[in-house]
């Protein structure tokens, strides 16, 4: 798996009070940092700064969050707890 963080993939949580919990990927700030989101209690006009060592990235990348982005620059929270939920539930969480 690419260790590099991309935008629109989705990553678990692995310290903070959001721990072990999924989130999604909207903005890559440097090597070590990026933006999360989850739609959910992280709002995307609020995204957390998130250092990349403390983020499992998950194989999957969602194209729906990346052309959202690309389009509009934006993602609705809807779409974002929606891939989350997706992802989560395919994983069986």
């Amino acid at each position: 798996m690419d260790k590099q963080p991309h935008i629109g993939q989705i990553v678990k949580v692995l310290r903070g009070k959001d721990e072990n919990s999924y989130a999604v990927i909207i903005d890559i700030v440097d090597e070590r940092f990026v933006l999360i989101v989850d739609g959910d209690k992280r709002r995307f006009d609020q995204p957390k700064k998130k250092n990349v060592l403390h983020l499992e990235l998950q194989p999957a990348i969602s194209s729906e969050v990346t052309s959202s982005l690309l389009e509009t620059g934006r993602v609705t929270n809807a779409k974002l707890r929606y891939v989350i939920q997706k992802y989560a539930h395919a994983k069986g969480e």
